[in-house]
């Protein structure tokens, strides 16, 4: 029910409830038994056991699964509890990371009003903000937090701070006797008040019409209940990888089983070399190693000013191909700075951002001296004097106590020199106070000019312009004539069409104290001095945050609660919009049907006075689209939204406790430049993740090959179960971890961003593993075959070993030619990466222990190698790399 297009009588009707006796005793209970009480009820999560279960239902993991259990059946217990061991980690980290982030309701409810004042019975009394019921008679006073939805049936001056709801960046003014005969937005409802914004200035009373899931803020809550957890692009490409990777290993283990039995080897042989080679083509180390790979990349974002709180979440960053930015706090400062004066028929620039009051005033260029314009340090003086705000400083950053508007100019002020310590020369004897139907606000000053009264006022420019006679200009005082009344209003319409909110400053001079104190009597003939324009500004390094974005083949939108105007100017002084076109009014996505969202989105770029389901709509026609979008914002109203889209990113200095528990990365400096640095962090993760893929399964597909060609070929098997399964151990675990830290290819953010469709193994990476594949076998076999050659078949261990070692050697070296898929080593620098050259020389001392220590060769049926042994292995073990490097100077070599 929209209760903000009835009357307040006919709500309090409705109600059935009188605004000065509100509800009595016996109705209460009655209401909050058909209501519930007014607080957001948790869904009931999942069991551990069922979070436990859902780890391991990955398609890979079932495999290793399914072959840690034949090894437990042919009693190899050791394999099977190392596979089993890395499942079970893997899954607990699983469930520890992703355990994290589900807090949002929790958050909510923090922001809920503890207490509520209220009449009931005819009593004016505080009770606990969860026991309101609608119906229920709500007094509102300044720094209130509203304890539910309100419709209000009493206001004085009232403004409430909506920004965390809204997306709005200046507090909303409320009229209890405003009426609506269609629907508006939620931001333009001004006889309402939501749960959880806060009373930024006046008084108000209220009825709650909603409560608990019935408000804005419960909407929102039921709604990210609802969203389920998406699997992530890199999750949906291990699930299919993992798939024809089993699929595979099935099919080559059957085959080389057949044709073994069919050359009359053993079938106890042959059943333990085909589960050897499952073993050996199934990764199992790569969940681990994708789980590890992603918690360093997490704690190279924090250094980067960004939190990751879902592992995968780091991956999801790296695919981004739009992001949508709230504006408020996001894209801007969340400051309100005037960057236009108007005095003295002359234009002024204001520098310096924020509330920190240093900055110069220019006139076309020029800085000009604030002493050497009379007119301009009166409109100052009188913004300080008709103010309630205070500029505050803690820890070198200053923040302004009030409200916004007024705080600008105490900062503007500020930047001439003037103080609060004017308030105490020029004490205010009396004031007419802001009121939303005159939009104007007068105080009452003694000796300003000496020996008069004076009023000063500040409001409305179309409203104060009407009702001045007189134009200060320079030291004179001169007819406020209609050609400078236009000229006025012209300067005032050029501000408002670059977006400012703009203010006019009038006076007017009395002997003495007027003893009839109204408008009526006091804001009328008054003289007028100036105006100024302001503007919560973009962010300075947000331009060429959008500017990299832009290079990096990524679309920013922008997504705001925010006037048209406003955010369309913002977004064109971002580079993020260029024609007016290219901005839409929520209420106009209203008439919109979901297919043609999904072309509209294609070509808007800011979306304005959108309600927090208008964001959800958007988000959806984007990712319907093909689309990775991730989705930036600080406020309540933006918890839905990033709950959505594929990556949440929320503000984590000015953002609500519900967008940072909804979102999956916060940015610590609220610096939009920062989702670039993570969106970098994600590309070179996921390089990573597929150089590793490529190493993994070019060597375990080499090691396939070499067994099934010498089956095929009727020799002897050249690598034994145990063999294949400490080679696995040393060629899958650290030299692929080491290529998970790579550093990324120079040209990675010029790159535009990946098919999100595109598997894992792309056409380039399939291609790439079979010429390596074959080169690992062909120069295994060479030198498996050089063996038998040389010791004959009587003496297949020291073959064996020979084919063993350089198998391993070949993989060790080949690594240091996966690092880049078109920069050779050189370029990039052979021992760059010292985690590689740790890594690979660990995994060959581990290779060395096996054949030289002498109770370990009849373990692992090894021999001692000779110099003319090595001299083979080494040969032959170059080949793969050297294949590697000549496919990169002839196929990848960059332009």
């Amino acid at each position: 029910m929209e209760w903000y297009l009835k009357s307040k009588e006919e709500v309090l009707s409705e109600l059935n409830v009188e605004s000065d006796v509100g509800l009595k005793e016996n109705e209460i209970s009655k209401r909050l038994e058909k209501y519930g009480l007014n607080e957001l009820q948790e869904e009931k999560g999942r069991s551990f056991f069922s979070k436990l279960l859902a780890q391991f239902s990955d398609f890979l993991v079932l495999i290793l699964i399914g072959a840690a259990i034949i090894s437990i059946a042919v009693g190899e217990s050791s394999d099977a509890i190392v596979i089993l061991a890395i499942v079970v980690v893997n899954a607990f980290l699983g469930m520890y990371q992703e355990g994290k982030a589900e807090k949002a309701l929790d958050a909510l409810k923090k922001m809920a009003s503890p207490n509520a004042k209220v009449i009931r019975d005819s009593q004016v009394i505080v009770v606990p903000a969860n026991t309101l019921t609608p119906g229920d008679i709500v007094l509102l006073e300044t720094g209130d937090i509203i304890p539910a939805d309100l419709r209000l049936i009493e206001s004085s001056n009232l403004k409430i701070e909506e920004a965390s709801l809204t997306g709005e960046s200046v507090p909303s003014e409320k009229e209890a006797n405003e009426s609506f005969d269609k629907e508006v937005s939620l931001g333009d409802r001004h006889n309402m008040a939501y749960m959880s914004t806060i009373v930024t200035y006046g008084r108000g009373k209220g009825v709650a019409v909603g409560t608990g899931h019935n408000t804005e803020i419960g909407k929102i809550a039921t709604m990210i209940q609802s969203f389920e957890d998406e699997t992530t692009p890199l999750q949906k490409k291990l699930n299919q990888l993992g798939k024809i990777l089993g699929i595979s290993t099935i099919v080559i283990c059957i085959l080389v089983f057949v044709i073994g039995l069919l050359q009359g080897r053993e079938p106890l042989e042959m059943f333990m070399v085909a589960i050897s080679l499952a073993v050996a083509a199934i990764p199992e180390g790569l969940p681990a190693i994708v789980t590890i790979v992603l918690a360093i990349g997490m704690n190279r974002m924090v250094k980067r000013n960004a939190i990751v709180k879902r592992l995968l979440a780091v991956e999801t960053l790296g695919c981004t191909t739009v992001i949508c930015s709230d504006k408020t706090g996001t894209l801007t400062q969340n400051e309100m700075t005037v960057v236009k004066v108007y005095v003295d028929d002359k234009i002024l620039d204001v520098t310096g951002t924020g509330y920190d009051p240093t900055g110069e005033f220019k006139i076309e260029g020029e800085v000009i001296s604030t002493d050497s314009i009379e007119s301009l340090n009166t409109l100052l003086s009188i913004g300080m004097l008709t103010n309630d705000a205070k500029l505050d400083k803690s820890d070198d950053l200053y923040k302004i106590i009030g409200d916004p508007t007024e705080g600008s100019l105490v900062t503007l002020a500020g930047k001439a020199n003037i103080t609060n310590e004017i308030n105490k020369s020029y004490i205010r004897i009396e004031e007419i106070p802001f009121d939303s139907g005159r939009k104007m606000m007068t105080t009452f000053h003694e000796n300003f000019i000496p020996g008069k009264m004076v009023s000063f006022t500040k409001g409305a420019p179309d409203i104060i312009i009407k009702r001045c006679s007189s134009i200060k200009i320079e030291d004179k005082v001169v007819p406020f004539t209609d050609e400078l009344k236009k000229e006025a209003l012209e300067i005032n319409s050029k501000f408002a069409k670059d977006a400012l909110r703009v203010l006019a400053f009038a006076f007017r001079e009395y002997d003495d104290l007027p003893s009839n104190i109204s408008p009526e009597n006091n804001e009328t003939n008054m003289i007028f001095v100036g105006l100024v324009g302001m503007i919560d500004p973009p962010r300075p390094e947000a331009k060429d945050a959008i500017k990299e974005c832009k290079e990096a083949g990524i679309n920013t939108i922008m997504i705001t609660g925010d006037y048209k105007e406003t955010a369309f100017a913002i977004a064109k002084a971002l580079g993020m919009a260029e024609t007016e076109d290219q901005a839409m009014m929520g209420e106009e996505l209203d008439n919109v049907s979901d297919e043609d969202l999904k072309e509209i989105v294609k070509k808007v770029k800011v979306f304005a006075r959108v309600s927090p389901e208008h964001k959800v709509r958007i988000v959806s026609a984007l990712r319907a689209n093909g689309n990775i979008a991730a989705m930036t914002g600080d406020g309540v109203n933006d918890a839905m939204a990033l709950k959505k889209a594929d990556i949440g990113v929320s503000m984590g200095i000015t953002g609500t406790d519900v967008a940072k528990n909804t979102a999956d990365l916060i940015l610590t400096d609220d610096n939009f430049a920062s989702i670039v640095s993570a969106v970098e962090e994600g590309r070179i993760i996921y390089d990573n993740i597929k150089k590793f893929v490529f190493f993994l399964l070019s060597c375990n597909i080499g090691e396939i090959l070499l067994v099934f060609v010498s089956i095929l070929l009727n020799l002897p098997v050249p690598l034994l179960p145990i063999q294949l399964l400490w080679l696995n151990l040393v060629t899958d675990s650290f030299p692929a971890l080491a290529l998970g830290v790579e550093k990324g290819d120079p040209d990675i953010m010029s790159q535009n961003p990946r098919n999100p469709n595109e598997p894992i193994l792309d056409k380039h990476m399939v291609i790439g593993i079979v010429f390596q594949s074959i080169a690992i076998a062909i120069a295994a076999l060479s030198a498996y075959w050089w063996g038998i050659y040389r010791y004959g078949l009587d003496n297949i261990l020291e073959a064996r070993t020979i084919a063993f070692t350089t198998l391993i050697t070949a993989e060790l070296l080949r690594a240091y030619s996966t690092r880049s898929t078109h920069y050779t080593m050189f370029e990039i620098g052979v021992f760059s990466n010292k985690t590689l050259v740790y890594g690979t020389t660990f995994s060959f001392i581990l290779m060395l222990v096996v054949i030289y220590i002498p109770f370990l060769n009849p373990i692992f049926h090894t021999f001692p190698l000779g110099f003319t042994d090595w001299e083979i292995i080494l040969a032959f073990a170059f080949l793969p790399l050297l294949i590697g490097e000549i496919v990169k100077l002839i196929v990848h070599k960059k332009h």
